[in-house]
């Protein structure tokens, strides 16, 4: 699945789902009643094809994109433990990625997001068909189901 395949996927799989597009990301909110703004605080995936947020992914490759899940913690730790946790900047001052022991920039490989890692985000750089069936469906289903509960806490 390309980006706009992965975007448009989540978009009709989803209900009562707002995507804003900024500089080419996604960013995928819930909100299941239209009548009501669209609260845009926190999204519960995102679809990053560039470097503007952060370099770790190498995102300008032609057609290279990072898709975003935000899990549960005992999700994110069954799928990598307690994680090898990284200081947030190196000696010179520049940003660390917040779990070492990872190829940020691998394709087809899920691993904590670089940098929200440490809120409970996984990411894949262009997942594949076999990795969408078995993993990444079940964790958008988490994720959905997450924000679906925030929201309905919230009202």
């Amino acid at each position: 699945m390309n980006e706009f395949e992965m975007s448009r996927y989540i978009s009709e799989t989803f209900a009562g789902v707002d995507v804003v597009v900024e500089a080419g990301n996604s960013f995928f909110f819930y909100n299941p009643d239209p009548s009501i703004p669209p609260d845009h605080l926190f999204p519960w995936v995102t679809l990053m094809t560039n470097d503007i947020n952060d370099q770790f992914s190498n995102l300008n490759r032609s057609s290279a994109y990072r898709l975003n899940i935000g899990v549960s913690k005992a999700t994110f730790q069954t799928l990598f433990g307690s994680g090898k946790r990284s200081a947030n900047t190196d000696r010179a001052g520049q940003a660390e990625a917040a779990f070492s022991g990872y190829d940020f920039m691998a394709l087809d490989q899920v691993m904590p997001h670089p940098v929200y890692g440490k809120m409970h985000w996984v990411c894949v750089l262009n997942p594949g068909d076999a990795t969408i069936e078995t993993t990444v469906r079940p964790l958008l289903d988490e994720a959905y189901a997450m924000a679906g509960n925030k929201y309905s806490n919230r009202r």
